[in-house]
């Protein structure tokens, strides 16, 4: 849901002004101040001009994820910002974040340039994934796309694929739940369609001028 927590974190993620808001938006400059606090609703004509202008649609790609090999480098050593982003068709209101698949081992659900977008914390305990995939990352720091399974003992899982062994008896720091899953050749459509408007874009600045 769009709502004034979500406005103000993306204002905050993408360093763009409440000013700059209020223009794409059309309205007043005060307009944008009353959304968040509380005062004034969001207009239905009023919400594609607030997820262009805040990029709802665009996801940072935080690296790779495991599908057979492990990946590193360990997670902290990514930048907050990831290492490049994807733009979705749609927009999404909860905070997420990408991996690239890499590997061949969830084939045929998975395949290898795939893209899983995640919910960046984990929203419920470690029990309500068994049997299901996620990305996962090791107390070691390693990152798989796996499917969870309960362990020998409470807090430790096994990890299985379609066409790989199964990695048995590891501790978990981390399950990104997946929301959504964008095949590579989607992926590429939907790169070409962002590139292709940011041409008609600079055609149409450099017509102003």
């Amino acid at each position: 849901m769009l709502d004034a927590t979500l406005i103000e974190r993306a204002l905050e993620r993408t360093g763009k002004s409440k000013g700059g808001l209020a223009k794409a938006m059309g309205v007043r400059a005060g307009a944008v101040s009353e959304i968040l606090s509380g005062i004034r609703l969001i207009k239905a004509s009023e919400i594609d001009a607030i997820v262009e202008y805040l990029e709802l649609s665009t996801v940072p790609v935080m690296g790779r994820v495991g599908a057979g090999a492990s990946i590193e480098p360990e997670h902290e050593q990514v930048p907050p910002e990831g290492i490049g982003e994807v733009e979705l068709p749609f927009p999404i209101w909860e905070e997420t974040i990408a991996f690239e698949v890499s590997g061949d081992s969830m084939l045929p659900k998975y395949e290898n340039g795939d893209v899983i977008v995640v919910y960046r914390e984990q929203r419920h305990p470690l029990s309500s994934f068994y049997g299901e995939e996620a990305a996962v990352r090791l107390k070691s720091g390693e990152r798989y796309l796996k499917t969870i399974e309960r362990g020998k003992s409470p807090g430790v899982v096994n990890l299985t694929s379609f066409n790989a062994k199964p990695i048995n008896g590891v501790k978990l720091e981390w399950v990104g739940e997946i929301c959504v899953t964008l095949p590579r050749g989607q992926i590429q459509r939907l790169r070409g369609k962002t590139a292709s408007k940011g041409r008609k874009a600079g055609k149409g600045q450099a017509s102003e001028k």
